[in-house]
């Protein structure tokens, strides 16, 4: 078959500048498929997201409802089932109790910390533990609080 009697698409390139826009055109449209096939792409992957989001909320839905009706059931529910097994909380009568205090070593590291917070020396604080509980030794407490002493 003749070269003349194909299309003009089809015949050979007649030099290199009418074979490089060909392959010029070839490509494209090969760019243009590929972006029209990836689009669709990214549409049916947004659809899938969608509905499998969908579907995942209808469940949590559905969970939350099953979940909601154990810890609360309907009220139908509740007044036949709660006669069988439940009866009323009857409340614990008062206790009196005993006034708390920290033992003294607790009480002591608490000032310490309170007044290390708002500023107050070391020095200041080991007088204080001193004059109000009576330790003669702070050492420890403070190492404690403020670290070793230098």
């Amino acid at each position: 078959m003749s070269s003349h009697r194909l299309p003009p698409e089809r015949r050979p390139p007649g030099s290199a500048a009418e074979a490089a826009e060909r392959l010029a055109r070839i490509v494209d449209a090969a760019e243009r498929a590929a972006g029209e096939v990836i689009d669709d792409a990214e549409e049916q992957a947004q659809r899938h997201i969608e509905e499998a989001r969908d579907r995942a909320d209808r469940i949590v839905a559905e969970r939350l409802r099953e979940l909601a009706d154990e810890i609360d059931p309907p009220a139908d529910i509740v007044e036949t089932s709660r006669a069988k097994h439940l009866r009323p909380v009857e409340p614990e009568p008062q206790q009196e109790r005993p006034d708390w205090r920290p033992s003294e070593p607790s009480a002591a590291r608490l000032l310490a910390t309170q007044m290390a917070v708002s500023g107050s020396s070391r020095k200041e604080i080991e007088e204080r533990m001193r004059s109000d509980f009576d330790l003669h030794d702070t050492r420890e407490i403070l190492d404690a609080i403020l670290g070793p002493e230098e």
